[in-house]
C-alpha cells in the first residue's frame, strides 16, 4: 500500500483535530521567525533560545507546532489573530511585511544584478559575475537558517555584499589574480548568524562590507570619491616626475656630446 507523503507515519503522535492541526504556510513560518527576531532584539530571548526556536520553526508542520515557539512571549494587544489557529498570534499589526522568496541562483553575463530589501536567504545561494556586477544587501534579509552559503563563481567582474552588525562572515574565496575583501570586526557570540563565501574569483572581486541597516553608504562613496582624487592626482605628478628625470637625462646626454 502506498502511503502520501503527508500521512502520519505508523507510531507517530496524532494530528490536533480543529485548527491547530491545520498546516502551516511559509508565510506563517515567516511571521513567526520575525516575532523571534523582534523578541531577541528586545532582549526576551537569549541568541541560543532564538536559534532552536527558529529552527523549531523551519520544521513546523502545524500551527498546533508553531504554538509552543511563541507561547512565553508577550502578546501585543494590537495584534490580529489568525481565525484558523487560536492562541497563536501570527500577524502583527503595522509589523514588517513577510519576505519575498528569492531564487538561489543570480546571474549577471555582461549586466548587473541586485537583492536587496526585505528577502528570503536560501541556504545556498549561487552567484554567476562574468564581465558585470551583482550586489547583495543582507540587511533586512531573512535566513532560513542560522548559517547560510553564498556561492560565487566572478569572472571580470564584482560582487559587493553588504551585511548588518552582528552577523559573521567566513570567507572560503579562491581569488587568482582578483581579491576578497571582508570586514575584520566579526561578533564574538559562538550563536551568531553567518553567511559563508565560497567559489572563485577570476580577475575579479568580492567586497563585504558591514553597515547599519538604514545608511545609504554616502561616507563611502565620499570616500571612494576621495580616493580617486588622490590616486589622480599622484599619477599626475608621478608624470611629471617622469618628465622632469627625462628632460634632465636630455641635457646631460647633449652635455656630454658637446
Amino acid at each position: 500500500m502506498n502511503v502520501p507523503e503527508d500521512s502520519p507515519s505508523p507510531g507517530a503522535a496524532p494530528v490536533p483535530a480543529g485548527p491547530a492541526g491545520m498546516r502551516a504556510s511559509d508565510a506563517d513560518r515567516d511571521r513567526v521567525a520575525n516575532r523571534l527576531r523582534e523578541a531577541l532584539a528586545e532582549g526576551r530571548i537569549t541568541p541560543d533560545e532564538h536559534a532552536e526556536r527558529i529552527d523549531a520553526v523551519y520544521q513546523a508542520k502545524t500551527y498546533a507546532e508553531l504554538e509552543p515557539v511563541l507561547s512565553d512571549l508577550p502578546a501585543d494587544p494590537a495584534d490580529a489573530r489568525a481565525p484558523a489557529a487560536p492562541g497563536i498570534s501570527l500577524r502583527k499589526e503595522g509589523g514588517p511585511p513577510a519576505p519575498a522568496a528569492q531564487s538561489a541562483t543570480m546571474v549577471a553575463v555582461f549586466s548587473g544584478s541586485q537583492r536587496k530589501g526585505r528577502w528570503l536567504v536560501e541556504p545556498r545561494t549561487n552567484v554567476t559575475c562574468v564581465f558585470g556586477g551583482v550586489e547583495l544587501d543582507f540587511r533586512q534579509a531573512v535566513l532560513t537558517q542560522r548559517e547560510v552559503t553564498v556561492n560565487v563563481a566572478c569572472v571580470f567582474g564584482g560582487v559587493d555584499i553588504t551585511v548588518p552588525p552582528g552577523v559573521r562572515v567566513i570567507n572560503s574565496i579562491s581569488a587568482v589574480f582578483g581579491g576578497v575583501d571582508v570586514p575584520h570586526d566579526d561578533p564574538l557570540e559562538p550563536d551568531a548568524p553567518v553567511i559563508r563565501l565560497t567559489g572563485m574569483a577570476l580577475f575579479g572581486g568580492v567586497s563585504v562590507k558591514r553597515r547599519e541597516p538604514g545608511a545609504d553608504g554616502l561616507l563611502d562613496r565620499v570616500n571612494e570619491r576621495v580616493q580617486r582624487e588622490l590616486a589622480r592626482h599622484g599619477l599626475a605628478h608621478e608624470r611629471r616626475d617622469a618628465r622632469r628625470d627625462r628632460l634632465r637625462e636630455l641635457r646631460e646626454e647633449r652635455r656630454h656630446r658637446g
